[in-house]
């Protein structure tokens, strides 16, 4: 066998499985946004449950929905009847997906769902079948041609598609967000991608503050101190007036010479760039970048003169921001 002959297998492959997925897409229906609703409205758990491929589809799905704010778990159908009935309660939403709908294995689970008013939502390609008769929703996958006839191929695509679309459109309904994606995916490039200012700023007395009034030789005192090469100006009530860096001190010297006898507002730069808190550390870095300064001042909310942190892009970089 040649090179093009792999190539023509693999053509036929992923075709039929576009084409499989092309006819799920039309298939989308009210019965998918019932679905939705109710899976976002759960108050416990959802369990999914498939046998064989559709059984890894089921553990796959659950993860997703894991990882996007409902909780979830997958069963296996063979432990079911041996005692793993037990993890479904009354408030749990049970999804199984089949798609002949017969197989023995399930026979039993649907029987305990229907027996104890649990709420079924059956992912099934065929209408005469136990699953789609006993579901109380009815997601029906359109049949579809398998690699060499046989092999679940297509069949799990469009399972696999399904789950991800129920996913993604019960995060949305919930108004699940990055930030609260971020809670659930704190490890990994993932992770780091999703950190907040917040997360990494520096704050109460590592902060460099200094009143506007003071003299500039007690500030270069505390800008030694404090080892970040800036200081953060407050005037009344605390409110941040101004910011100054060893850069710019180094250039005032250069000019003049009476730089132990200038108050701090004489040299600071008002209004320094601030960002809220809950903002991505990835736009922080951004936003230094465009406006070619190292540091920033953290606010939160709308109250954008009072800090309540600070960012240098050291900190940003020593947390792999990139």
């Amino acid at each position: 066998m040649n090179n093009k002959k792999f190539i023509s297998i693999a053509t036929e492959v992923i075709n039929l499985e576009i084409k499989s997925l092309q006819k799920l897409k039309k298939s989308i229906n009210k019965s998918f946004c019932d679905a939705v609703i109710k899976i976002a409205k759960c108050q416990s758990k959802i369990i999914l449950c498939g046998v064989g491929k559709s059984g890894l589809i089921a553990s796959k799905i659950a993860a997703t929905l894991s990882s996007v704010g409902t909780p979830s778990v997958s069963l296996a159908a063979s432990e079911a009847s041996h005692g793993d009935l037990g993890i479904i309660s009354k408030k749990d939403i049970l999804i199984i997906i089949s798609y002949s709908g017969q197989t023995n294995e399930l026979k039993n689970i649907i029987k305990y769902a229907n027996r104890n008013k649990i709420l079924l939502i059956g992912i099934v390609s065929k209408r005469e079948s136990i699953l789609y008769k006993a579901s109380d929703i009815k997601l029906l996958i359109p049949q579809v041609n398998e690699a060499e006839g046989i092999i679940p191929t297509s069949s799990t695509t469009s399972q696999l598609a399904l789950g991800d679309a129920l996913a993604i459109a019960t995060m949305k309904y919930k108004k699940f967000g990055k930030l609260d994606f971020k809670k659930l995916h704190p490890a990994g490039s993932l992770g780091s991608q999703l950190r907040t200012v917040e997360d990494i700023m520096l704050t109460g007395h590592k902060i460099p503050f200094v009143y506007e009034n003071l003299n500039m030789k007690k500030a270069l005192q505390i800008l030694t101190k404090k080892k970040l090469g800036f200081l953060i100006i407050r005037g009344n009530k605390n409110y941040t007036k101004g910011i100054i860096t060893d850069g710019q001190i180094r250039r005032f010297n250069e000019r003049k010479s009476n730089l132990y006898e200038m108050s701090v507002k004489d040299i600071m730069t008002k209004n320094p760039v601030s960002i809220d808190k809950d903002s991505l550390a990835v736009k922080a870095l951004r936003l230094m970048n465009e406006k070619k300064i190292t540091s920033l001042c953290v606010h939160a909310k709308k109250n954008k003169y009072k800090t309540i942190g600070i960012l240098h892009i050291h900190t940003l970089l020593e947390s792999s921001i990139n």
